[in-house]
C-alpha cells in the first residue's frame, strides 16, 4: 500500500484536531474540533477560512512557444489572457473529453502557471511534456516544492493584508499578483472555490507553517474537507470525477463557455465540436428537493417513474435544502417529474438553476 502523503502543514492540522483521511494520495483534515457544519457556516457568515489545498498541482510552463503551445493542449482563448490575469479552462483528450480542469495565469508572454487537480497531477504533467516536445517550451512541475492555501470569506483580504507587500485591493476577481508573502516571494490570487470573495496563496513549503500561523493569528478559522465540498456544492462548481471526467465532454458538462471552437486547433477540439453538432448524451441539471431527504452521489434520478440518471453531487444546504447536481437523459434536461431515489424511496424534486444560494464573489 502506498504511504499517504502529508503536505508541510500536516502536524499543525494534527495539533488543531484535524480528522486526517486519505484524499488524492494525501492525508488531509476532512474536518477539525468544531465539525463540518460550523466550519461552513463561518465561511459563509463573514469569517476567514483558511484551507490546506497543497494537495493540487502546479505546473510552469515557459519558453517562447508557451502560447501556442498552452492554445493547443487547454480549450480556452489563452491570446486573450492579459497579463495578471487567471481564467478557468480544461484538458481533452482527442475523444473530447476531459482529462482534467485547471486554471491558468499569465505571468507575461513566455510564462504561465497552471493549477491543476490533484487526482490527476501526474497524468496531466505527463500529458503536458509530452505535448511540449513539439513546441519550444519548457513545462516543469513545481508541485512538491509549492504550498497553495486558500483564505475565503468576507474577511479574508482583512486577515491576509498585513502578510503581503502590495494593494491587495488591486487585485480583482479573476487576477492576480506576484507579492511577498512573509518576506518571500509568492502568488496571490483573487479566486476560490466557495463562492465567497477570497484569495489562493501559492508560497514555498519552508513558509507555510509560519503563513498559515499568522493567518490563524489574524483571525482566520481552519476549514476542513467537508465544509470545501459543501460549499463548492451550493455554489454548483464542477469536481473532476463527478461532474466531469474522462466519460465527458464540455457539452454534457455545460462547460462550452470555457471552450473555444474559434480559437484555432486544440486536443479535443474536433470531438467536441462533433458532440456539439450531434446534442449531448447526457445533461447536467440542477435540483432541489421538494421532499424530505439528503440526495447523495450516485442516487439515482427519474423523471416521470422512469430511471433517467444519477446523482454526482448532492448535499443538505443549511440555506437552501436538499440539492444537488445529477446527469439525466436530453430529453428530460428541462421536462417531466423529477425524483430522486432515496433509501428506496422516491423523493419529488424539481429543476432550478445555479448557484443554489448566493455567491458573493467580487466581480471586478
Amino acid at each position: 500500500m502506498t504511504e499517504l502523503q502529508k503536505t508541510p502543514l500536516f502536524d499543525a492540522h494534527v495539533a488543531l484536531g484535524g480528522k486526517m483521511v486519505p484524499f488524492a494520495g494525501f492525508a488531509m483534515p476532512v474536518q477539525y474540533t468544531n465539525g463540518a457544519l460550523k466550519e461552513y457556516t463561518f465561511v459563509r457568515e463573514g469569517g476567514a477560512g483558511l484551507f490546506d489545498i497543497t494537495h493540487m498541482g502546479q505546473v510552469r510552463v515557459s519558453g517562447s512557444g508557451a502560447l501556442d503551445f498552452l492554445q493547443y493542449v487547454t480549450t480556452n482563448d489563452v491570446a486573450k489572457l492579459a497579463v495578471g490575469q487567471v481564467h478557468y479552462s480544461a484538458l481533452l483528450n482527442e475523444r473530447g473529453t476531459f482529462i482534467d480542469d485547471i486554471t491558468t495565469y499569465k505571468i507575461s508572454d513566455s510564462e504561465y502557471y497552471l493549477c491543476i487537480n490533484a487526482a490527476n497531477r501526474h497524468k496531466d504533467v505527463a500529458h503536458l511534456q509530452a505535448q511540449a516536445a513539439n513546441f519550444d517550451v519548457s513545462v516543469v512541475d513545481e508541485s512538491d516544492a509549492t504550498t497553495l492555501l486558500a483564505l475565503q470569506g468576507a474577511a479574508a483580504q482583512a486577515a491576509l493584508q498585513p502578510l503581503v507587500d502590495g494593494d491587495l485591493e488591486e487585485i480583482g476577481y479573476y487576477k492576480f499578483a506576484q507579492v511577498q508573502v512573509a518576506g518571500s516571494a509568492g502568488i496571490v490570487s483573487r479566486t476560490g472555490y466557495t463562492g465567497e470573495d477570497g484569495f489562493e496563496i501559492y508560497i514555498p513549503n519552508s513558509i507555510a507553517n509560519d503563513v498559515w500561523s499568522k493567518l490563524l493569528a489574524a483571525g482566520a478559522e481552519p476549514i476542513g474537507l467537508a465544509a470545501r465540498d459543501m460549499l463548492r456544492t451550493e455554489m454548483g462548481y464542477a469536481l473532476y470525477g463527478h461532474e466531469i471526467s474522462d466519460s465527458v465532454t464540455p457539452v454534457e458538462a455545460k462547460l462550452m463557455w470555457i471552450t473555444k471552437l474559434d480559437k484555432g486547433d486544440f486536443i479535443g477540439r474536433a470531438a467536441a465540436a462533433a458532440r456539439k453538432a450531434a446534442g449531448p448524451q447526457k445533461r447536467l441539471i440542477a435540483l432541489k428537493l421538494t421532499g424530505r431527504g439528503i440526495p447523495r452521489e450516485h442516487y439515482p434520478v427519474y423523471v416521470d417513474g422512469a430511471a433517467s440518471g444519477e446523482i454526482t453531487s448532492g448535499m443538505h444546504s443549511p440555506m437552501a435544502g436538499g440539492v444537488a447536481l445529477a446527469y439525466v437523459k436530453p430529453e428530460h434536461a428541462e421536462s417531466g417529474a423529477l425524483s430522486v431515489e432515496i433509501r428506496g424511496k422516491q423523493v419529488a424534486a424539481e429543476r432550478t438553476t445555479l448557484p443554489f444560494v448566493r455567491s458573493n464573489v467580487r466581480r471586478n
